[in-house]
């Protein structure tokens, strides 16, 4: 397939685009937060992630004839206004959900660690239960975890077992969120936790944001948790991102900066999702598989001893502790911090999701295996 000759305009931090993309043309990187019109003055193709606005102010007046994001959200794109255009435009819808059900479960086998619980013993509420959402579902109930699902949009459309989310709040050991941004319509999760639902929280709660972060009013976040330091802390989107108030990132046992879904395997699926929606676009056939984007990428392999538990194995594939650690020294300076977060970001060691990873060494015990393979792992 070669087209060449299109213009593709695309965030620097989206991997494997030359793979993908090469045959349709000249491909020209830049930082997506600092992307601006005169950037795209002679662009067919716009690509971005999470952090560039797309709407009128950025496109009216360019060539650009279709807009793809290599991410879940969208509440960065304006859909309508491109319709209205009659510009393409695709996300890339679960294509990061399994890393962020990941950064979930190992952020929390590290928490149940340091405080000596059992996660079987918690009970685990979800708060938004979509792409990301229902892939934490099923890891969670497959090792047994007791769980509280909270999804108004989804219980409106037919979907049972659903709770209120004061219920939830109130019973959760363990509150996970997963909503997307919105604004407004019937069900909007702009600070859907704030100054009125937060004191709801089980005493000794862990609350975790690895959604969106203005999906907590992180204000009135700061003001409970200086009266209620009983609750652990995680949070992965911070409401002014790339800003982050470091009297709140202080209180935090783990902050990251927002690369809870920031797996190589993800983000070169988001990139392979994005082609195949461009092929389709211009009613092309695809003719790269998604294997073969990942063939080249080293198999991280678990030297086992025999005396490692699920929380070990899973660490050292991923431990939250490293990002946390880099999180924590990029706010030393509070006038580069900003700066610093995006580096971060760009700048993110490769890391591979669960099912990519192989073992050597000691045998796997059998009740080890069947966690593992719960948790997302495959086992020969």
């Amino acid at each position: 397939m070669n087209l060449s000759g299109l213009n593709i305009v695309a965030d620097e931090n989206i991997p494997a685009l030359e793979s993908l993309f090469d045959c349709f043309g000249k491909i020209t990187r830049i930082p997506g937060r600092s992307m601006k019109k005169s950037d795209l003055k002679e662009a067919d193709i716009l690509l971005v992630r999470s952090v560039t606005k797309v709407d009128r102010a950025l496109l009216e007046g360019t060539p650009v004839s279709f807009v793809g994001t290599a991410t879940i959200g969208t509440d960065h794109i304006d859909q309508h206004w491109l319709h209205e255009q009659g510009i393409g435009f695709s996300s890339a819808p679960g294509c990061n959900a399994d890393a962020v059900a990941e950064y979930v479960l190992s952020n929390l086998l590290l928490v149940a660690r340091e405080q000596g619980f059992d996660l079987l013993d918690k009970v685990v509420g979800i708060v938004g239960v979509g792409n990301v959402g229902r892939r934490l579902q099923r890891r969670l109930e497959r090792l047994g975890v007791k769980l509280l699902l909270n999804d108004p949009p989804r219980q409106s459309a037919g979907t049972e077992g659903m709770v209120p989310l004061d219920q939830l709040l109130k019973e959760a050991d363990i509150i996970c969120l997963h909503t997307p941004l919105v604004k407004d319509g019937k069900y909007p999760s702009h600070h859907l936790l704030n100054q009125d639902n937060l004191p709801l929280v089980k005493q000794g709660a862990v609350l975790l944001n690895a959604g969106r972060g203005p999906v907590i009013d992180n204000t009135a976040l700061l003001n409970w948790h200086l009266i209620r330091e009983d609750v652990t802390l995680l949070l992965d989107v911070w409401e002014d991102e790339p800003r982050v108030g470091s009297e709140l990132a202080e209180r935090v046992r783990i902050g990251t900066p927002h690369i809870a879904g920031y797996s190589l395997d993800g983000k070169i699926r988001g990139t392979w999702m994005l082609y195949n929606a461009f092929c389709e676009h211009r009613g092309l056939v695809p003719d790269v598989d998604f294997k073969q984007c990942l063939s080249e990428i080293v198999q991280p392999v678990v030297k086992l001893t025999g005396k490692e538990d699920l929380t070990d194995i899973i660490h050292m594939i991923y431990d939250p502790a490293d990002d946390h650690a880099r999180f924590m020294s990029s706010l030393d300076d509070a006038a580069m911090q900003p700066e610093r977060f995006d580096q971060l970001r760009k700048q993110y060691p490769v890391r591979r999701e669960f099912a990519a990873a192989g073992f050597s060494g000691a045998k796997l015990a059998s009740d080890l295996k069947g966690q593992l393979v719960a948790a997302g792992f495959i086992c020969d």
